[in-house]
């Protein structure tokens, strides 16, 4: 089946083939064919083609995983309450998904310009750097770079964080009671060491978070990037009306 009748562009039109496929045809979980079979398929070349797929990504159809293939992505995931927890431990076992942590780096370093400037303290001063990647049901779903003030947790150890969400040892190990965490979010692009982490393809869509997280004395004690996937990550935000 060739395209090429309608004045829309080629890889749009192979998008709304594609798309009404994945909607009555497919369950989440299903493999595509690959760029080559569709090429083939519909006389398209595989530039058309992987621009197509691209965009099925960006829409939520699909996931791409790099050296398997093209997957329908599962679109009935659970959405996440922003105003209620900023635990992803907790939000994981809410939704009634299997949370699991992988310590990537976990070390001392110095405060940069931009990192004094977050969080409020003198340039220099020492941190604790701990890089981990979070997943759900064996799922790559987030990587968090998080930041703590090492005078605080000066006995913090890589043991202690292998065992225990980091919101317990802030609070029970080290008796700094928080009292807001302050989370913003905004679309991004996966860069390449991201990508690779969460097994989704390079420039696939993201989400980039920046939480930063309050005792109660009003001192910064963790400031957190995220990079988390679009695909597996859906917010839901609460407005009251006040009477």
């Amino acid at each position: 089946m060739a395209l090429g009748t309608r004045k829309q562009p080629l890889y749009d039109q192979l998008v709304d083939i594609l798309s009404e496929k994945i909607e009555h045809e497919c369950v989440a979980g299903d493999m595509l064919p690959s760029e080559r079979e569709l090429s083939e398929r519909y006389g398209l070349s595989r530039t058309t083609v992987r621009l197509a797929l691209q965009e099925l990504e960006s829409l939520g159809l699909v996931i791409r995983q790099h050296g398997r293939g093209t997957f329908v992505s599962d679109r009935s995931v659970q959405a996440t309450n922003l105003t209620q927890s900023y635990s992803f431990t907790e939000q994981m076992r809410e939704l009634g998904r299997n949370p699991k942590t992988t310590i990537l780096e976990f070390a001392e370093m110095e405060e940069d310009r931009n990192l004094a400037e977050h969080m409020g303290v003198r340039l220099g001063e020492k941190l604790f750097k701990i890089k981990r990647l979070r997943s759900a049901d064996d799922v790559p779903m987030m990587v968090e770079r998080s930041y703590l003030p090492l005078r605080k947790f000066i006995t913090l150890k890589r043991p202690l964080l292998e065992q225990k969400p980091l919101y317990e040892i802030i609070e029970h190990d080290y008796q700094e009671e928080i009292r807001v965490a302050e989370e913003e979010f905004f679309a991004s692009i996966a860069r390449p060491a991201d990508a690779h982490l969460l097994d989704i393809g390079e420039g696939a869509p993201v989400l980039d978070l920046v939480r930063t997280t309050y005792n109660m004395r009003n001192e910064i004690v963790e400031y957190t990037l995220s990079v988390a996937r679009a695909d597996q990550f859906k917010y839901k935000v609460y407005h009251y009306r006040n009477n």
